[in-house]
């Protein structure tokens, strides 16, 4: 039996938080992880001393669920969230958080706030955000002995309140990550390297950053918190990769990746773009890709005086990019069938 779906104006909801019925807790201490469950209670309670506040170790993820056209309620790739948050806190010396627990988890937060979970047709969806921070004390450079993961939910209007419409970018002075540093992992420490710099392109009027790789500067490496994708002359998909592993392996671009090859038959390649290619006018489409948006389309990109405006432009959404986007919301929506496994059932 269908469980009756709060009174909210859903159409209405902006990409913001709004506490839910329940979150998932589960502490890490004296070397293992406790049996963990649902918890009424949305706030933390830390020392001053506590690891995530002095040296920073703290690692996150972002997925959806989603309400089917006939009523389920799914989330798209789970497994891929786990995997990542794993390989994330391994990075930064925190103990991975069991994959198969963490999908278990997943299932059961989003369970429990299925009145939350916005009905098919709305435009907006239930954001899981599961997280892990050091809760130990730690005063000396060391990692933390005690850690809380965590997985809050809240549901979110479209990432795009006036429809999916192409943006502008620019070519940022200062860089997102560090040669052969954090950039792969999904860890708050990255994203607050991108906090200045995104405050100045909004404030240049730029949706966006293009960051360049941080070792020569010449190569396309992501944005602030999206992989890029390209289409060039002869409709190849072509996919940037970094040399000095500073790019995250995005979990919607991996899924594109597929969607191009094994439905939409396209040819991609999955290698270092030169900006000096997108200065030359190589490209045809551009796009960035990500949990909260699927694909922003880009128009144009400024970097100083000189401006680069894609074939797509400015007015419309490229042909190769709105199908991407159509045919992997359609998967996630359960409109399209897609690869066995990429759509997992809570309820």
């Amino acid at each position: 039996m269908a469980v009756e779906k709060r009174d909210i104006d859903w159409g209405s909801l902006g990409f913001a938080y709004r506490p839910t019925d329940y979150s998932y807790v589960c502490n890490y201490k004296d070397g293992a992880w406790e049996e963990g469950g649902l918890t009424t209670d949305h706030t933390l309670t830390l020392s001053e001393c506590a690891g995530i506040f002095h040296y920073c170790q703290e690692v996150f993820e972002g997925l959806k669920a989603y309400t089917t056209e006939d009523g389920r309620i799914v989330c798209f790739r789970p497994d891929l969230n786990a995997s990542r948050m794993a390989d994330s806190a391994r990075r930064i010396v925190m103990p991975p958080f069991p994959e198969d627990k963490f999908i278990e988890a997943v299932k059961m937060v989003v369970k429990a706030n299925e009145a939350w979970v916005p009905p098919f047709g709305s435009g907006a969806t239930l954001y899981v955000r599961p997280f892990m921070v050091a809760t130990g004390n730690v005063i000396g450079v060391a990692p933390a002995d005690e850690y809380q993961f965590r997985i809050l939910v809240t549901p979110v209007g479209p990432y795009y309140k006036g429809g999916v419409k192409p943006v502008a970018l620019q070519v940022p002075e200062y860089d997102r990550a560090a040669p052969h540093g954090t950039g792969a992992i999904k860890a708050g420490l990255n994203y607050a390297m991108s906090l200045y710099p995104s405050v100045l392109a909004h404030e240049g009027g730029f949706a966006d950053n293009m960051f360049l790789d941080p070792q020569t500067h010449t190569y396309v490496e992501e944005s602030g918190g999206a992989n890029f994708l390209f289409v060039d002359k002869e409709g190849t998909l072509v996919v940037p990769q970094s040399a000095t592993n500073s790019i995250l392996p995005s979990i919607t671009r991996r899924s594109l990746v597929q969607v191009a090859q094994d439905m939409l038959g396209m040819t991609v390649v999955e290698r270092p773009v030169k900006f000096a290619e997108v200065e030359a006018g190589d490209f045809v489409e551009c796009g960035m890709c990500g949990t909260a948006a699927v694909i922003s389309p880009v128009g144009k990109v400024v970097n100083g005086d000189e401006e680069i405006v894609f074939a797509s432009g400015m007015e419309e959404v490229g042909p190769v990019m709105k199908k991407l986007r159509e045919t992997l919301t359609g998967i996630q929506s359960g409109e399209i069938a897609g690869p066995e496994g990429w759509v997992v059932e809570i309820a």
